[in-house]
Protein backbone atom coordinates (compact mmCIF):
# COMPACT_ATOMS: atom_id res chain seq x y z
CA UNK A 1 0.00 0.00 0.00
CA UNK A 2 0.85 3.42 -1.28
CA UNK A 3 -0.23 6.89 0.36
CA UNK A 4 -0.02 9.79 -1.51
CA UNK A 5 0.75 12.38 1.27
CA UNK A 6 1.48 15.07 -1.14
CA UNK A 7 -2.23 15.45 -2.06
CA UNK A 8 -3.97 14.78 1.23
CA UNK A 9 -6.01 11.69 -0.87
CA UNK A 10 -4.85 8.10 -0.05
CA UNK A 11 -4.14 5.37 -2.53
CA UNK A 12 -4.10 1.94 -1.88
CA UNK A 13 -2.43 -0.50 -3.56
CA UNK A 14 -4.47 -3.65 -3.59
CA UNK A 15 -3.26 -7.14 -4.80
CA UNK A 16 -4.86 -10.63 -5.16
CA UNK A 17 -7.17 -10.01 -2.63
CA UNK A 18 -10.38 -11.84 -1.81
CA UNK A 19 -13.48 -9.79 -2.86
CA UNK A 20 -14.76 -9.20 0.22
CA UNK A 21 -11.88 -7.58 1.15
CA UNK A 22 -11.71 -5.73 -1.77
CA UNK A 23 -15.29 -4.58 -1.09
CA UNK A 24 -14.70 -3.12 2.11
CA UNK A 25 -11.59 -1.07 1.38
CA UNK A 26 -13.24 0.28 -1.87
CA UNK A 27 -17.02 0.88 -0.43
CA UNK A 28 -17.25 -0.44 2.92
CA UNK A 29 -14.34 1.02 4.08
CA UNK A 30 -14.95 4.28 2.78
CA UNK A 31 -17.39 4.83 6.04
CA UNK A 32 -14.46 4.48 8.43
CA UNK A 33 -11.54 5.60 6.68
CA UNK A 34 -10.38 8.58 4.05
CA UNK A 35 -9.67 6.28 1.26
CA UNK A 36 -9.52 8.20 -1.71
CA UNK A 37 -8.46 5.01 -4.48
CA UNK A 38 -7.95 1.55 -5.02
CA UNK A 39 -5.76 -0.10 -7.72
CA UNK A 40 -6.35 -3.94 -7.24
CA UNK A 41 -5.48 -7.71 -8.82
CA UNK A 42 -8.01 -9.71 -8.76
CA UNK A 43 -8.93 -13.38 -9.98
CA UNK A 44 -12.51 -12.43 -10.21
CA UNK A 45 -15.03 -10.96 -11.85
CA UNK A 46 -15.40 -7.43 -10.87
CA UNK A 47 -18.86 -6.75 -12.34
CA UNK A 48 -20.16 -9.96 -11.14
CA UNK A 49 -19.14 -9.37 -7.92
CA UNK A 50 -20.48 -5.93 -7.49
CA UNK A 51 -17.19 -4.25 -7.46
CA UNK A 52 -17.56 -2.36 -10.30
CA UNK A 53 -20.75 -1.06 -12.30
CA UNK A 54 -18.88 -1.83 -15.40
CA UNK A 55 -15.39 -2.80 -17.00
CA UNK A 56 -15.23 0.05 -19.21
CA UNK A 57 -16.02 2.61 -16.64
CA UNK A 58 -15.97 1.53 -12.96
CA UNK A 59 -17.50 4.07 -11.33
CA UNK A 60 -16.77 4.66 -7.44
CA UNK A 61 -13.07 5.22 -6.71
CA UNK A 62 -11.81 0.91 -7.37
CA UNK A 63 -10.12 0.42 -10.43
CA UNK A 64 -7.14 -2.36 -11.57
CA UNK A 65 -7.00 -5.14 -13.31
CA UNK A 66 -9.05 -8.92 -13.44
CA UNK A 67 -7.39 -11.72 -14.65
CA UNK A 68 -10.46 -13.30 -15.70
CA UNK A 69 -10.79 -14.57 -19.09
CA UNK A 70 -13.74 -16.13 -21.15
CA UNK A 71 -12.09 -18.86 -22.98
CA UNK A 72 -9.11 -19.78 -20.25
CA UNK A 73 -10.88 -22.84 -18.85
CA UNK A 74 -11.38 -23.97 -22.43
CA UNK A 75 -7.93 -23.40 -22.92
CA UNK A 76 -6.53 -25.69 -19.80
CA UNK A 77 -9.22 -27.90 -20.83
CA UNK A 78 -7.90 -28.67 -24.00
CA UNK A 79 -4.16 -28.01 -23.22
CA UNK A 80 -5.10 -31.33 -19.87
CA UNK A 81 -6.65 -33.30 -23.20
CA UNK A 82 -3.13 -32.89 -25.23
CA UNK A 83 -1.18 -34.37 -22.54
CA UNK A 84 -4.00 -37.09 -21.11
CA UNK A 85 -5.88 -38.07 -24.32
CA UNK A 86 -7.25 -41.24 -23.02
CA UNK A 87 -8.71 -39.11 -19.51
CA UNK A 88 -12.45 -39.46 -20.05
CA UNK A 89 -13.66 -37.90 -17.17
CA UNK A 90 -12.14 -35.05 -15.68
CA UNK A 91 -11.84 -33.88 -11.81
CA UNK A 92 -12.33 -29.57 -11.40
CA UNK A 93 -11.22 -28.48 -7.96
CA UNK A 94 -13.46 -25.65 -7.15
CA UNK A 95 -13.35 -23.13 -4.18
CA UNK A 96 -16.82 -22.54 -2.38
CA UNK A 97 -15.76 -20.11 -0.91
CA UNK A 98 -14.78 -17.74 -4.33
CA UNK A 99 -17.21 -15.64 -6.15
CA UNK A 100 -15.72 -16.65 -9.59
CA UNK A 101 -16.06 -20.36 -8.89
CA UNK A 102 -19.39 -20.22 -10.63
CA UNK A 103 -17.98 -18.49 -13.75
CA UNK A 104 -15.05 -20.96 -13.82
CA UNK A 105 -17.53 -24.04 -13.52
CA UNK A 106 -19.55 -22.91 -15.81
CA UNK A 107 -16.66 -22.30 -18.76
CA UNK A 108 -15.16 -25.67 -17.98
CA UNK A 109 -18.25 -27.33 -18.02
CA UNK A 110 -19.51 -25.96 -21.69
CA UNK A 111 -15.75 -26.56 -22.98
CA UNK A 112 -15.83 -29.86 -21.82
CA UNK A 113 -19.23 -30.69 -24.01
CA UNK A 114 -17.89 -29.78 -26.88
CA UNK A 115 -15.66 -32.38 -26.62
CA UNK A 116 -17.52 -35.19 -25.62
CA UNK A 117 -15.67 -35.28 -22.00
CA UNK A 118 -17.06 -35.78 -18.37
CA UNK A 119 -16.83 -33.21 -15.94
CA UNK A 120 -16.47 -34.50 -12.26
CA UNK A 121 -17.24 -31.21 -9.64
CA UNK A 122 -15.11 -31.50 -6.36
CA UNK A 123 -15.92 -28.72 -4.26
CA UNK A 124 -13.92 -27.86 -0.61
CA UNK A 125 -14.69 -25.14 1.73
CA UNK A 126 -11.38 -25.45 4.11
CA UNK A 127 -8.21 -26.96 4.52
CA UNK A 128 -9.78 -29.96 6.04
CA UNK A 129 -11.41 -30.66 2.70
CA UNK A 130 -8.38 -31.26 0.47
CA UNK A 131 -7.33 -35.06 1.60
CA UNK A 132 -11.10 -36.04 1.12
CA UNK A 133 -11.12 -34.59 -2.15
CA UNK A 134 -8.75 -35.94 -3.80
CA UNK A 135 -9.71 -39.18 -2.13
CA UNK A 136 -12.91 -38.84 -4.06
CA UNK A 137 -11.11 -38.09 -7.03
CA UNK A 138 -9.55 -41.50 -7.10
CA UNK A 139 -12.64 -43.02 -6.36
CA UNK A 140 -13.74 -41.63 -9.30
CA UNK A 141 -11.53 -42.72 -11.29
CA UNK A 142 -10.81 -38.84 -12.64
CA UNK A 143 -8.00 -39.32 -15.41
CA UNK A 144 -6.84 -35.68 -15.03
CA UNK A 145 -7.56 -32.33 -12.91
CA UNK A 146 -8.50 -28.97 -13.12
CA UNK A 147 -8.32 -26.73 -9.62
CA UNK A 148 -9.99 -23.30 -10.45
CA UNK A 149 -8.45 -20.44 -9.71
CA UNK A 150 -9.02 -18.90 -6.17
CA UNK A 151 -6.95 -17.41 -3.58
CA UNK A 152 -6.86 -19.88 -1.14
CA UNK A 153 -5.77 -22.54 -3.81
CA UNK A 154 -2.97 -20.07 -4.45
CA UNK A 155 -2.18 -20.02 -1.09
CA UNK A 156 -2.07 -24.06 -0.80
CA UNK A 157 -0.38 -24.27 -3.93
CA UNK A 158 2.52 -26.33 -2.44
CA UNK A 159 -0.19 -28.68 -0.88
CA UNK A 160 -2.17 -29.11 -3.73
CA UNK A 161 0.66 -29.95 -5.75
CA UNK A 162 2.32 -32.68 -3.35
CA UNK A 163 -1.46 -34.01 -2.90
CA UNK A 164 -1.91 -34.37 -6.80
CA UNK A 165 1.49 -36.17 -7.02
CA UNK A 166 0.88 -38.66 -4.29
CA UNK A 167 -2.84 -39.58 -5.75
CA UNK A 168 -0.86 -39.72 -9.07
CA UNK A 169 -3.59 -37.29 -10.46
CA UNK A 170 -2.16 -35.03 -13.56
CA UNK A 171 -3.02 -31.41 -12.99
CA UNK A 172 -3.32 -27.88 -14.80
CA UNK A 173 -3.31 -24.80 -12.61
CA UNK A 174 -3.91 -20.76 -13.50
CA UNK A 175 -0.87 -19.38 -12.38
CA UNK A 176 2.76 -19.98 -12.86
CA UNK A 177 3.02 -20.03 -9.63
CA UNK A 178 1.42 -23.27 -9.05
CA UNK A 179 4.27 -24.79 -11.63
CA UNK A 180 7.13 -23.26 -9.68
CA UNK A 181 5.75 -25.10 -6.67
CA UNK A 182 5.94 -28.65 -8.21
CA UNK A 183 2.35 -28.51 -10.39
CA UNK A 184 2.82 -30.04 -13.23
CA UNK A 185 1.20 -27.82 -15.86
CA UNK A 186 -0.39 -23.67 -15.71
CA UNK A 187 -1.79 -21.73 -17.90
CA UNK A 188 -3.20 -18.54 -17.35
CA UNK A 189 -2.60 -14.44 -16.84
CA UNK A 190 1.47 -12.98 -16.22
CA UNK A 191 1.25 -11.63 -12.79
CA UNK A 192 4.32 -9.63 -13.86
CA UNK A 193 2.43 -8.02 -16.71
CA UNK A 194 -0.71 -7.85 -14.36
CA UNK A 195 1.68 -6.02 -11.93
CA UNK A 196 3.17 -3.66 -14.62
CA UNK A 197 -0.40 -2.65 -15.81
CA UNK A 198 -1.25 -2.07 -11.85
CA UNK A 199 1.82 0.29 -11.71
CA UNK A 200 0.75 1.99 -14.66
CA UNK A 201 -2.36 2.73 -13.21
CA UNK A 202 -1.10 3.70 -10.09
CA UNK A 203 1.02 6.09 -11.28
CA UNK A 204 -1.90 8.00 -13.51
CA UNK A 205 -4.08 8.11 -10.39
CA UNK A 206 -1.26 9.84 -8.42
CA UNK A 207 -0.70 12.45 -11.28
CA UNK A 208 -4.76 13.23 -10.48
CA UNK A 209 -6.95 10.94 -12.54
CA UNK A 210 -10.17 9.06 -11.43
CA UNK A 211 -10.36 5.51 -10.65
CA UNK A 212 -14.08 5.84 -11.87
CA UNK A 213 -12.48 6.74 -15.28
CA UNK A 214 -10.05 3.96 -15.63
CA UNK A 215 -11.64 1.13 -17.47
CA UNK A 216 -10.87 -2.66 -15.79
CA UNK A 217 -7.92 -3.61 -17.21
CA UNK A 218 -7.60 -7.71 -18.40
CA UNK A 219 -5.04 -9.67 -19.53
CA UNK A 220 -2.78 -9.15 -22.22
CA UNK A 221 0.13 -11.26 -21.64
CA UNK A 222 -0.63 -15.17 -20.99
CA UNK A 223 1.78 -18.41 -19.95
CA UNK A 224 2.00 -21.84 -20.60
CA UNK A 225 4.25 -23.62 -18.11
CA UNK A 226 5.00 -26.94 -17.79
CA UNK A 227 7.33 -28.98 -14.87
CA UNK A 228 8.94 -31.99 -16.32
CA UNK A 229 9.99 -32.85 -12.95
CA UNK A 230 6.79 -33.22 -11.53
CA UNK A 231 6.03 -35.13 -15.07
CA UNK A 232 8.95 -37.56 -14.33
CA UNK A 233 7.00 -38.14 -11.62
CA UNK A 234 3.80 -38.97 -12.43
CA UNK A 235 5.43 -41.47 -14.87
CA UNK A 236 3.75 -38.65 -18.06
CA UNK A 237 6.32 -38.61 -21.57
CA UNK A 238 5.32 -35.14 -22.62
CA UNK A 239 5.06 -34.81 -25.95
CA UNK A 240 7.51 -32.38 -27.85
CA UNK A 241 4.36 -30.88 -29.53
CA UNK A 242 3.37 -29.42 -26.04
CA UNK A 243 6.85 -28.66 -25.18
CA UNK A 244 7.17 -26.12 -27.83
CA UNK A 245 4.08 -24.22 -27.03
CA UNK A 246 5.41 -24.02 -23.33
CA UNK A 247 6.73 -20.06 -22.52
CA UNK A 248 8.78 -21.76 -20.02
CA UNK A 249 10.35 -25.85 -19.10
CA UNK A 250 10.95 -26.64 -15.83
CA UNK A 251 14.37 -28.98 -15.63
Amino acid sequence: MRRAADSGEIGYLGFWLPTALIWWISFGGQRRMPIANCVAMSGGDPVRTGLVANLNQPGGNLTGVSLLSLDMEAKRLGLLHDLIPQASTIAVLADSTSASTEFQVQQTQTAARSIGMSIRIVTVGNEGDLEPAFATMVQEAAGALIVTGSTYFLFSRARLAALAARHKIPAIYELREYAEAGGLMSYGASNDDAWRQIGVYAGRILKGEKPADLPIMQPTKFEFVINLQTARVLGIDVPPTLLSLADEVIE
